[in-house]
């Protein structure tokens, strides 16, 4: 009999150790939002959008006003290159190309500052994004809310995540709900 016991104990030993990690799976709670979704419906986000169009526009002006004073430089230069001694037209062509490189480094410098005000203005707008989803897993019982617009998860089993877009959107006041379909 207690020959019989052990294998029986054994078994059901082994089963329970099997058993225990797939029920305790099963409990996981998460979330999944599109971020960009929601940051792109947020009505901070178009203001900021807005205010870094503005900018653009300034810096493509500036832009423009050292291309066309280049130009000008330059059909100055092709009209009277004939007629300059040799010192004015190397001067003249020393001239183009710093308004050359001036332009294209303001090109680079508008650019990088650009990026840098863009990523500025929509600090404060991301934090209070976090802290919506922060808030809302917490208040689901989430262990983690992942982000699937970037696409790493390439799948999610819809009766273990939970869509937590509605909830973020509620939380942050948005009057439109994102429609994230899971599938693809």
């Amino acid at each position: 009999m207690r020959t019989l016991l052990v294998p029986l104990f054994v078994s059901l030993f082994s089963f329970l150790a099997i058993a225990t990690p797939a029920s305790a799976q099963s409990q996981v709670r998460f979330g999944y939002v599109k971020y960009d979704s929601i940051l792109v419906s947020m009505p901070e986000y178009a203001s900021a959008q807005k205010q870094m169009e503005e900018l653009r526009k300034k810096y493509e002006q500036e832009a423009l006003y050292n291309e066309q004073s280049f130009r000008r430089q330059y059909v100055e230069f092709l009209q009277g290159q004939k007629d300059f001694p040799q010192n004015i037209l190397m001067k003249r062509q020393r001239d183009l190309q710093v308004a050359m490189e001036r332009g294209l480094n303001f090109r680079h410098e508008a650019d990088s500052l650009l990026k840098a005000a863009e990523e500025e203005m929509l600090f404060p707008i991301r934090q209070r994004l976090d802290k919506a989803i922060q808030e809302v897993g917490m208040e689901h019982g989430y262990e983690y809310i992942v982000d699937i617009d970037r696409q790493v998860y390439p799948f999610i089993h819809p009766l273990v995540g939970e869509n937590a877009n509605p909830f973020v959107c509620r939380k942050l006041m948005l009057q439109e709900t994102p429609v994230m379909p899971l599938a693809k």
